[in-house]
């Protein structure tokens, strides 16, 4: 009988060590609020890991500290790259742009753009290909989510919230990148459009992107997470500093 060699698991994408943030309330008498605790856990590629918790636990902190637009208080976050691991916490400002141009893509809950530049500019400036291969994928992403073509032209300031929302999505899904942030992409979206955005998220799971995401449905977090984190275990509670 032959003997059959385990398989091996795949480097991660993504690393966490005791990661740890507190905000100082000033105007609260210098109230410390410890959003998360000695959080750990790794993404591996091709994943999707979803962090749970009530609303309120520090789910869309951890998503920004990993953006780096929260800088971490303790602990270490390592991003792996062609070059090696790049530990977030110590990185450079010229090495955080570096991680968002080239490795780390975000869709955020809320759509920040220029004004009145179109929407299909908007999303082609997020690739990283040639001008017209940009272009002609960025309205690939607004056919696929539903974004009307007479919209396209238009600065998305104009859009209502589910549009401006299809909008930020296809910004964030529009270069390969191997690590992909989602914070609550679905949450303004009709089941049409949810089932579109999950498609996107499936097809990028099988070329192997790291994915970590916050969704509020319940099914949406059964469906799609491989790993559930529970951000709760690592809350915290205000207390004076």
């Amino acid at each position: 009988m032959a003997q059959q060699v385990p398989t091996e698991l795949p480097e991660p994408a993504i690393v966490l060590d005791n990661v740890s943030k507190s905000f100082v309330l000033h105007l609260m008498g210098g109230t410390r609020l410890d959003v998360v605790r000695n959080v750990s856990f790794a993404v591996p590629p091709a994943s999707c890991t979803v962090l749970g918790g009530p609303s309120g636990a520090g789910k869309s902190s951890l998503i920004k500290m990993i953006y780096a637009n929260y800088r971490i208080d303790t602990g270490h976050i390592l991003v792996r790259t062609p070059g090696g691991m790049v530990d977030i916490a110590t990185a450079s400002p010229r090495a955080i742009l570096r991680l968002r141009a080239k490795t780390i893509g975000y869709v955020s809950q809320f759509l920040r753009v220029i004004p009145r530049v179109a929407a299909v500019d908007i999303v082609a400036s997020h690739g990283l290909g040639a001008r017209e291969e940009n272009r002609d994928r960025a309205i690939s992403l607004l056919r696929h989510l539903s974004v009307p073509e007479r919209l396209w032209a238009l600065p998305p300031a104009t859009f209502s919230g589910g549009e401006q929302q299809r909008v930020n999505i296809a910004c964030g899904f529009m270069a390969d990148k191997s690590v992909l942030l989602l914070d609550e992409p679905t949450a303004s979206l009709d089941s049409r459009n949810r089932e579109a955005v999950v498609d996107l998220i499936e097809r990028r799971k099988q070329t192997g992107t790291a994915i970590i995401a916050i969704f509020h449905d319940q099914a949406l977090r059964d469906r799609l997470g491989d790993t559930v984190i529970d951000v709760t275990r690592h809350a915290a509670t205000a207390d004076g500093a």
